[in-house]
């Protein structure tokens, strides 16, 4: 697969580097705001498309933008995007702004979207950076879906907003609350963790971030030889 292609690009944000799953970054409304898919989905398309129009924007000023002030310019640009797209919500979708509150203003320091930004829009040509700001999107979307719609099917016995399972089912309420989100994210984590080792075992190929290693727990600030 070409380096740095759209469907490269793709790939690696939505399974090599996934950020939920993967990468483990912009935990902060993925443990909040899943307490069902719906929110799970309109939060993970809001991001999508900030970060698609951020890492555009960025490259396309990328060799305007003095080092000194890098990041400062790259807050500033995304939360243009970011006050844009919550004024639309607000004017358009009110109940999903009401129902992702504060977190709307807190993508502006998402670290997904600033990561991205300094480690790829600010590097490299507008295409792969559009690409792989819609790759990042749609796994981070993939991933608060995911567990909104745990969450919501046994918190709840509902899947967006539709009853699923049968009236005589007792909803575990705590799925819902603060600590339900740990844990439909370490049982996610694990299954899939343990469909990487049965492929490992098999001998099949795993999917590894660039550098080879997990992203998960990597305190290192140099990856594939770049400083990020």
């Amino acid at each position: 697969m070409k380096t740095n292609s759209p469907v490269e690009r793709l790939y690696n944000g939505i399974i090599k580097e996934n950020p939920t799953f993967v990468m483990m970054i912009g935990m902060c409304p993925t443990l909040a705001v899943t307490t069902s898919a719906t929110n799970g989905i309109g939060m993970g398309l809001t991001t999508l498309v900030i970060l698609t129009l951020s890492n555009m924007m960025i490259s396309l000023l990328r060799k305007m933008i003095p080092d000194g002030v890098r990041m400062p310019a790259y807050i500033g640009v995304v939360a243009s995007f970011v006050t844009i797209v919550q004024l639309l919500l607000e004017g358009y979708i009110p109940e999903l702004y009401d129902a992702l509150g504060i977190y709307i203003p807190l993508i502006v320091v998402n670290c997904i979207i600033l990561g991205r930004a300094e480690a790829f829009a600010g590097k490299n040509k507008v295409i792969p950076s559009i690409f792989d700001g819609l790759g990042m999107g749609i796994g981070f979307t993939i991933g608060l879906t995911s567990i909104g719609a745990v969450r919501e099917l046994i918190g709840a016995g509902q899947l967006f907003g539709f009853q699923i399972l049968p009236a005589s089912y007792e909803p575990v309420t705590i799925f819902i609350m603060a600590p339900g989100a740990f844990l439909v994210l370490a049982l996610l984590v694990a299954v899939q963790n343990y469909v990487k080792n049965k492929k490992a075992a098999k001998g099949q190929p795993v999917q590894q971030s660039s550098c080879g290693q997990g992203c998960g727990s990597c305190g290192n600030t140099v990856c594939g030889g770049k400083k990020l």
